[in-house]
């Protein structure tokens, strides 16, 4: 089977948002920031020396910008550039960069991802797929879920005849504190309709593992 390949979309491309782009909201910022400077005090810190006096404004912002996959629609970003097209060969775009947070402890969790699809009769831009790997990555998040939702998102949207998702991360939650494992990593994988079969299971395998 022929098939579209790309690879290495890298943050700082239209994936997402720069921090200079994205306007803060000023009253989640002042609130957020309030909380912040109370776990910072009851850490056992002063929240008011030099080098902490502004940490708290600063992670407010971080905090809004790692997580504004909330207010951004997946399915709205891969209809903006979908395109009709007669081609039912497997389109896959891998080594896709994210960081996201995980939801049980907040610390980050990053990786690749690597998004194939079969169209039928529909296919959306390249970056698009990495557009929406990047909003369900900036939220809270475990990796598992995040394989599915992906999935769903692009087999919803543009109906192909089937998807695969898989996620290869690593997680500091793992590697910082618990268990302290600092090379492990995590693999998930979801799929739907023809990738159901192992045949073409292995095909994608193939070729994402095709440097």
């Amino acid at each position: 089977m022929r098939s579209r390949e790309t690879t290495g979309f890298r943050r700082g491309t239209d994936a997402r948002l720069t921090r200079k782009e994205m306007e803060f909201d000023a009253e989640k910022t002042r609130q957020l920031a309030a909380h912040y400077k109370a776990i910072i005090e009851l850490l056992g810190e002063d929240a008011g020396r030099e080098g902490l006096l502004k940490t708290p404004d600063r992670v407010a912002k971080a905090m809004q910008f790692l997580t504004q996959g909330y207010a951004q629609d997946p399915e709205e970003i891969l209809r903006s550039a979908m395109f009709t097209e007669d081609y039912r060969q497997m389109v896959i775009v891998k080594d896709i960069d994210f960081y996201s947070m995980c939801e049980h402890h907040m610390l980050p969790f990053f990786g690749k991802a690597h998004v194939g699809y079969i169209p039928n009769k529909k296919i959306t831009g390249l970056s698009k797929i990495a557009r929406i790997v990047d909003v369900y990555a900036r939220r809270l998040q475990v990796q598992e879920r995040m394989t599915t939702q992906i999935k769903e998102c692009i087999q919803h949207t543009l109906n192909p005849m089937g998807v695969m998702v898989i996620i290869e991360a690593q997680h500091l939650c793992m590697q910082m504190r618990g268990v302290e494992k600092q090379h492990s990593i995590t693999t998930t994988s979801d799929f739907t309709g023809v990738f159901q079969q192992a045949k073409t299971r292995e095909e994608f395998m193939n070729l994402i593992r095709n440097k």
